[in-house]
C-alpha cells in the first residue's frame, strides 16, 4: 500500500534489467570478436575528417578501412598492450596517436583494437590474455607476431589494411605466415607518439595490406612522402647465404626474381652475393659478440652475433622502460612472452655502447652496399609457421636462423617489405626487399612496379629436374678425378660442375654426392651440401664422409639437435673418429 516501496521496488528491477542489459551486449560483442578469426580486442568506429568539396582532391585513402595494434593510443580507449594486466593498471588514453589520426585524416575509417603477443615480446603471436588470432592461411598454425591480430584482419579481408609495430620482426614475421604485405620503414621515419613502446631504438610503426597498391598508399601517408621522385636504374641483389637457412625453395625464387628484372625495364641484371661474409668484414665490433665456442663459417657467426646484438639491446631497453612496472604489478604472461621478459630483466651489460656502435656500423655498411639504387632480396623467414602450442617442439635453431634473418633490417634500420609469393608444401612463402635507410619511396616503387609480374612469373614457374643420362662408368670416373682436382685447387664451383657431370652420367654413385657437397660446403652453400649428404647417405648407409659432412650442413644451418644425431652416426661407424668426436663434444656443450 505504501507508494514509495513500489518505486524502490521498480528501481530495483529496473537496475537488474540494465545489468542484465550491459552483460548481454558485453557477451555479444565478445563473441563476434571470436568469430572474427579472433583477430579483435574490441570493435569500435572512428570516422574519417570531412572530404573538401571539389576542386579538393579525393582522400588518399578514402572508402578504406583498418585496425590498429593494442599498443596504439585512441583518444577514450584504454591501451592494453596485449595485455589484460595492463589493461587494468592504466587509464584511458588522453589522445590518439599520430599515425592513427593521419589515417583518419587521409579518408580511412578505423574500425578497432587487435590482438597483439602481450607487451609487444615474441613472434609466434600466441596470447594467453585474449587468445591467439586464428591465421586463416592455416588454422591449426601460428599467426606470427606480435602484431598478429593486425596481419589477420587483412588476411581475413576484415580491414583492408592495418597498422602495427616491428621491434625485431613483429610484421615482417606475421605477414609473410599469413601470406599478406607487410611493410617495415626506416627507424625513426613513422611517428611514435601514443605508441607504447617496446625498445625504442628498434621499435617501428609498419602496416599489412592485401593489396601492393594500398600498401603504397598507406606507406605513404605513414611517412608524408612525395608522390614524385627521380627515377632510378635499380640494382636487385640476391643474398644467395641467406636463402640457404631457409626451407623456402631458393633457386625458384631466385629464378623468378632474374627473369622478372629482365622483362622490366629500368632494372639491371640481378647479382648475387654472400651477406653475412660481408657484414663479417664491414661491421667491426660485431667480433666482440662472436661465440668463440661453434665452428660456425664467418658469414653464418656474423649473423648469429647480429641476432645476439638485436636481442640484448631489446632487452636492455624493455627493462629501462618497464622493469618498475614488471615488479610491481607480477603480470600473468604466456610462456613465449614470460621467457623473454625474464631474460630482459635479469640482462646485465658492461659495455651498452658496443650495441650501439654495432648499430651505427651496420647501418652504415648496408648504405655503402645498397647506396640509393639497390634492392636487397632476401626471405622473409627462416620456417614455415609452427603448429599452435608447439613451443617446446619447435626445430632445433628455429629462432637462431629466424632472428638471423630479421637482425639485418632491425640493426641498421633500413626499411624492408615482404612480399607473398603463392604457397609451398601448402604453406604461404614470402620473399623480402629491402633499400637504405630513407628510401622508403623508392622501395615502396619497386614492390608495387615488380608485384603483377613477380605473380605472374611464379604462375608460370614449373619446377624442372635434371635430365638423366645413361652413360659410361670410367667417363663419370673421369669427371670426378677433375672435379677432385678442381677441389684441391680450391676452385669450388668448378669442382661442382664436374662432380654434377659425373652425376648426370652416374646417379647411383654415393661418392659423387658426398664430393660436391665438400664443394658446396667451401661455397657455403649448406642446403645443396645437406640435400647431397642425404642422397649419399641413402645410397651408402656406411658412408662416414656424408654423415660429418650433412652435420657440419646442419650445424651451419643451425640445426644443432640433428647435426649432433650425424655426428654420432659417423661415431657408430668409426668410434675414433676424431673429427666426429669433437664435434659432438661441441654440440653437446652448445645444446646444455
Amino acid at each position: 500500500s505504501n507508494p514509495k516501496v513500489w518505486v524502490l521496488i521498480g528501481i530495483g528491477v529496473a537496475g537488474v534489467l540494465i545489468v542484465a542489459e550491459v552483460q548481454r551486449r558485453r557477451l555479444k560483442s565478445k563473441n563476434r570478436v571470436k568469430l572474427q578469426f579472433g583477430a579483435f580486442v574490441e570493435r569500435f568506429e572512428l570516422l574519417p575528417f570531412a572530404q573538401p568539396p571539389p576542386p579538393a582532391a579525393r582522400f588518399p585513402l578514402a572508402g578504406l578501412t583498418f585496425a590498429v595494434n593494442d599498443n596504439f593510443d585512441v583518444k577514450g580507449y584504454v591501451t592494453g598492450n596485449g595485455s589484460t594486466d595492463w589493461r587494468k593498471t592504466h587509464e584511458e588514453a588522453g589522445k590518439t596517436a599520430i599515425v592513427v589520426t593521419a589515417m583518419l585524416r587521409n579518408g580511412a575509417t578505423c574500425v578497432g583494437k587487435t590482438v597483439m603477443d602481450e607487451l609487444g615480446f615474441g613472434i609466434l603471436g600466441e596470447n594467453r590474455s585474449h587468445g591467439t588470432p586464428t591465421n586463416p592461411q592455416n588454422p591449426s598454425h601460428v599467426p606470427g607476431g606480435s602484431s598478429s591480430g593486425s596481419a589477420v584482419a587483412v588476411a581475413a579481408q576484415l580491414v583492408d589494411f592495418s597498422l602495427g609495430t616491428d621491434t625485431i620482426g613483429c610484421i615482417r614475421v606475421p605477414a609473410s605466415f599469413c601470406g599478406i604485405f607487410g611493410f617495415k620503414p626506416s627507424h625513426g621515419t613513422a611517428s611514435a607518439i601514443g605508441v607504447s613502446p617496446n625498445s625504442q631504438s628498434l621499435d617501428t610503426v609498419g602496416c599489412f595490406a592485401s593489396d601492393p597498391s594500398i600498401l603504397h598508399r598507406v606507406g605513404h601517408v605513414l611517412l608524408q612522402l612525395n608522390l614524385v621522385e627521380p627515377k632510378r636504374t635499380r640494382r636487385i641483389i640476391v643474398a644467395d647465404d641467406l636463402f640457404q637457412l631457409s626451407k623456402l625453395p631458393a633457386q625458384k625464387i631466385a629464378n623468378v626474381v632474374a627473369k622478372v628484372t629482365e622483362n622490366l625495364s629500368g632494372y639491371k641484371s640481378p647479382t648475387s652475393m654472400n651477406l653475412g661474409q660481408y657484414i663479417a668484414s664491414n661491421v667491426p665490433s660485431l667480433k666482440s659478440f662472436n661465440d668463440d665456442s661453434t665452428n660456425q663459417q664467418k658469414g653464418i657467426a656474423a649473423l648469429k652475433a647480429l641476432s645476439s646484438v638485436m636481442l640484448l639491446l631489446q632487452r636492455y631497453e624493455f627493462k629501462t622502460n618497464h622493469e618498475e612496472w614488471i615488479k610491481s604489478v607480477k603480470p600473468k604472461l604466456g610462456p613465449e612472452v614470460s621467457s623473454q621478459v625474464h631474460e630482459a630483466m635479469n640482462v646485465k651489460l658492461e659495455n651498452v655502447k658496443n650495441l650501439y656502435r654495432v648499430r651505427v656500423e651496420m647501418r652504415a655498411a648496408l648504405q655503402s652496399l645498397l647506396q640509393d639504387d639497390g634492392i636487397l632480396v632476401l626471405p622473409t623467414v627462416a620456417d614455415f609457421p609452427p603448429k599452435l602450442n608447439s613451443r617446446k617442439s619447435l626445430p632445433s635453431g628455429f629462432y637462431d636462423r629466424m632472428y638471423a634473418l630479421l637482425s639485418i633490417a632491425t640493426i641498421s634500420g633500413c626499411c624492408q617489405a615482404a612480399v607473398p609469393l603463392g604457397k609451398y608444401d601448402s604453406f604461404p612463402i614470402s620473399v623480402s626487399f629491402m633499400a637504405s635507410h630513407g628510401f622508403d619511396k623508392f622501395l615502396l616503387d619497386t614492390v608495387l612496379d615488380m608485384n603483377s609480374s613477380l605473380q605472374q612469373e611464379v604462375l608460370n614457374s614449373t619446377s624442372s629436374a635434371l635430365p638423366y643420362v645413361n652413360g659410361n662408368m670410367d667417363e663419370a670416373e673421369l669427371l670426378k678425378e677433375k672435379g677432385n682436382a678442381a677441389f684441391k685447387g680450391k676452385q669450388w664451383n668448378k669442382a661442382v660442375s664436374y662432380y654434377t657431370e659425373a652425376l648426370k652420367l652416374n646417379d647411383t654413385n654415393a661418392t659423387y654426392y658426398c664430393n660436391r657437397a665438400a664443394a658446396y660446403l667451401e661455397l657455403g652453400c649448406f642446403q645443396q651440401a645437406e640435400e647431397d649428404c642425404s642422397k649419399a647417405v641413402s645410397l651408402d648407409k656406411k658412408n662416414v664422409k656424408a654423415y660429418l659432412r650433412r652435420g657440419t650442413a646442419k650445424e651451419s644451418l643451425l640445426f644443432y639437435k640433428e647435426a649432433l644425431q650425424d655426428f654420432k652416426h659417423a661415431l657408430v661407424l668409426e668410434p675414433h673418429n676424431k673429427a666426429a668426436a669433437e664435434a659432438e663434444k661441441r654440440l653437446r656443450r652448445l645444446l646444455n
